[in-house]
């Protein structure tokens, strides 16, 4: 059997702001890099045999720190990269929806059929997704963490229960999130979704962004 973490990166300054962030290299937050170590410190009883990033500083330094309590290196994969947001990129959610209200707007109520204008689509993740999920589930036998971004994770989680992209907004994870899949005999079974509980206080939603 092979475990699947889904780590979602910890809080950025972005996140909070609303904020696209997409293929921009957007730092961890104070508040973040607490959470990072959060996690670290819950997931220390359970031996990860590997632990994958995306390449972004906000999942790298995650990724890093998570490594820091386990005895296994980060290794970096373009698979877990987030989702280009073309020209949104570096845009706020309000500027977004004044400059482009009609895609914003599919974009809310049906994400799987929007093409982020000099991006991608929710399809092209998951394609680049998936193949990172079955060269693990391949290799590994053990509990391995993925840790990525909002987007990607959302994607993921549907793509493993089977349903397709229109049902992105009917999943939820939070910065710092933690969702675990077990894979048997072929089958990847949903064992805990959107953990924060090691946060305490500092839970905080911000599953938009």
């Amino acid at each position: 059997m092979t475990k699947v973490i889904l780590v979602r990166h910890g809080e950025t300054e972005w996140n909070v702001e609303e904020i696209y962030r997409g293929r921009i290299d957007v730092e961890l937050s104070e508040v973040g890099i607490k959470q990072a170590r959060l996690l670290g410190s819950y997931l220390d009883n359970l031996k990860l045999d590997a632990i994958y990033s995306s390449p972004l500083k906000r999942a790298v330094d995650t990724a890093n720190i998570l490594a820091q309590y386990q005895n296994v290196a980060v290794q970096v994969t373009d698979g877990l990269m987030d989702l280009n947001c073309g020209e949104w990129q570096g845009l706020s959610d309000g500027q977004v929806k004044k400059s482009y209200p009609v895609l914003h707007e599919q974009w809310r109520v049906n994400p799987h059929l929007v093409e982020m204008p000099g991006g991608e689509r929710l399809e092209d993740v998951r394609e680049r997704a998936l193949a990172v999920v079955d060269e693990v589930v391949s290799e590994h036998s053990g509990s391995i963490a993925l840790v990525s971004h909002r987007v990607v994770n959302k994607v993921l989680i549907c793509a493993l229960l089977g349903l397709d992209n229109s049902h992105f907004w009917n999943v939820k994870q939070d910065v710092c999130g933690v969702t675990t899949f077990d894979y048997v005999r072929g089958r990847f079974i949903l064992t805990k979704h959107n953990d924060t509980s090691y946060l305490g206080g500092m839970r905080k939603s911000l599953d938009d962004f």
